[in-house]
């Protein structure tokens, strides 16, 4: 492959204006991880490859497989390569690299040709699909490749209206393309492989789709990058990404997960897992999720670990005060007609810093008609905090909250990145308050919480979808964290796995 495909990718990735790569959701695909992705399809040399790349940006994606074709020593290989990219400042650079690949590629017995298509991706796509236009059919494509622009899609906009129009109901971008890239595929053999945010794994926004990969193609192949922000270091992207493989005509079977830490694979993993360990059976929520240990096993198989919220008669809401609609009623500092409003800084571990005084985030909202409906009564809280941040180890990071941190007030204030577990919108007894921020806190929900969990937020949906300790032992868990001085994270640990 030529040298100069990723020289280009470093350039233009550093000089595109940030506006305008946000606005278009572009992210150009390191070499190493196109090499990655193309070695995970099954090539025949033997017949004809047509291949789709949607969001081509500057070629790395269809040259890495013309690559992955001539290594393969696919004689009198023939190729055909759809390269769409809305970019039309692209062009010239996808143009120049993929014509050099195709000159090397010669060299190898390869024969391909190419075509760059600069109309909207997914316009005409649905034209195509929907056969609206019979002029604009778009061929069916054995293979297709992509690294999808992420961007979301606003309910009312046109995208929304002519996805909607083919059966096709989703809310980004990325979504999009690889939803029409799958339609797009042979029937009977096409193979689509694309690195996605894992968001679409789990939560009520990507249902659909999960439900049209899984009903369209079976799931060959996971890849997950355990470092959030390793993926695409150059374009500092937060969002966890992983890679995967679908199969149009193709019965599904086991799944393979590979893991790596970042785009050098260097400590690559491999496992193969059955479907239902990936998709558990009967899950209306069509949840996808990815093992990452060797046994496969859940980190919670305990029978003392199999109780809903609902169960022990707990609820878990998001945080009812949004600052910003109500912007009228917060204070920078606790006054007479005020209580305390809880940002996640005022939470440091299981201590409480409150208030904080720098003008950067309020630290109370006046108690009236206006405000009361948001506030809670003073008392027993286990509260968790919607984001996390890449330095911190654990994904869920859990707080109490006490009545004897604020002796003077009757009700309090919780902002809306905070999740807060209350019994009917009431104090918690002070034992189970304790026992629910222990065993969140601990290294097995951690494990068992990424398994299902791709985004860089808890949801209080998700945190409903956990199974919890009985009341008893969460009892237990909060007797001891009140006895104790200390609530290192090994400690936490072994009193969660007595359970």
């Amino acid at each position: 492959m030529p040298t100069g495909i990723e020289e280009s990718r470093v350039t233009r990735s550093q000089s595109i204006d940030r506006r305008r790569k946000s606005q278009l959701g572009q992210f150009f695909t390191p070499i190493s991880i196109a090499r990655f992705m193309a070695g995970l399809f099954d090539v025949d040399g033997s017949r004809q490859c047509h291949l789709l790349d949607a969001g081509a940006g500057i070629g790395s994606l269809s040259a890495a497989f013309l690559e992955r074709c001539g290594s393969d020593g696919a004689d009198n290989s023939d190729i055909s390569i759809d390269a769409f990219e809305v970019d039309h400042s692209l062009h010239g650079d996808l143009t120049t690299n993929l014509e050099d690949c195709i000159q090397h590629s010669r060299d190898r017995g390869v024969s391909a040709k190419l075509t760059v298509r600069g109309d909207d991706f997914i316009y005409t796509s649905v034209q195509s699909i929907g056969c609206f236009l019979f002029n604009q059919r778009l061929p069916r494509y054995s293979h297709a490749i992509l690294n999808p622009p992420y961007r979301k899609i606003r309910g009312d906009s046109e995208y929304r209206s002519a996805l909607r129009t083919i059966g096709i109901e989703t809310v980004n971008m990325y979504s999009a393309f690889v939803a029409l890239a799958l339609s797009l595929l042979d029937s009977e053999c096409g193979q689509l492989v694309a690195i996605i945010p894992r968001s679409f794994c789990n939560g009520p926004y990507y249902r659909p789709f999960r439900n049209y990969i899984l009903e369209h193609s079976a799931l060959k192949h996971i890849h997950l990058f355990s470092s959030r922000d390793r993926a695409f270091k150059d374009d500092d992207v937060l969002q966890e990404n992983v890679i995967v493989r679908l199969q149009r005509g193709a019965a599904q079977s086991n799944v393979t997960v590979t893991t790596s830490t970042d785009d050098s694979f260097s400590d690559l993993a491999k496992h193969d897992w059955p479907f239902d360990r990936i998709v558990v059976p009967d899950d209306p929520e069509c949840f996808i999720q990815i093992p990452t240990s060797s046994s496969g096993q859940s980190t919670n198989p305990s029978s003392n670990i199999r109780f809903s919220l609902g169960e022990l008669g707990i609820s878990v809401s998001t945080g009812p005060v949004v600052d910003f609609r109500l912007r009228h009623q917060l204070r920078d500092k606790p006054e007479v007609d005020t209580v305390p409003l809880l940002y996640p800084r005022h939470l440091a571990g299981w201590q409480l810093n409150w208030p904080i005084v720098d003008g950067k985030k309020p630290n109370a909202i006046r108690s009236d008609e206006t405000t009361r409906k948001w506030l809670y009564p003073s008392g027993f809280y286990c509260v968790v905090r919607r984001f996390s941040s890449k330095e911190e180890r654990r994904r869920i990071v859990a707080s109490v909250i006490r009545p004897s941190d604020f002796p003077s007030h009757q009700e309090i204030g919780i902002e809306n990145h905070l999740n807060v577990f209350h019994m009917a919108r009431k104090s918690l007894p002070d034992t189970i308050a304790h026992g629910l921020a222990v065993f969140l806190n601990s290294t097995m929900v951690d494990q068992e919480f990424r398994r299902f969990n791709g985004h860089t937020q808890v949801n209080a949906t998700d945190l409903r979808r956990m199974k919890f300790p009985s009341k008893a032992k969460l009892n237990e868990l909060g007797k001891w964290a009140m006895e104790s001085a200390e609530h290192a994270q090994d400690q936490i640990d072994h009193q969660v796995e007595q359970l």
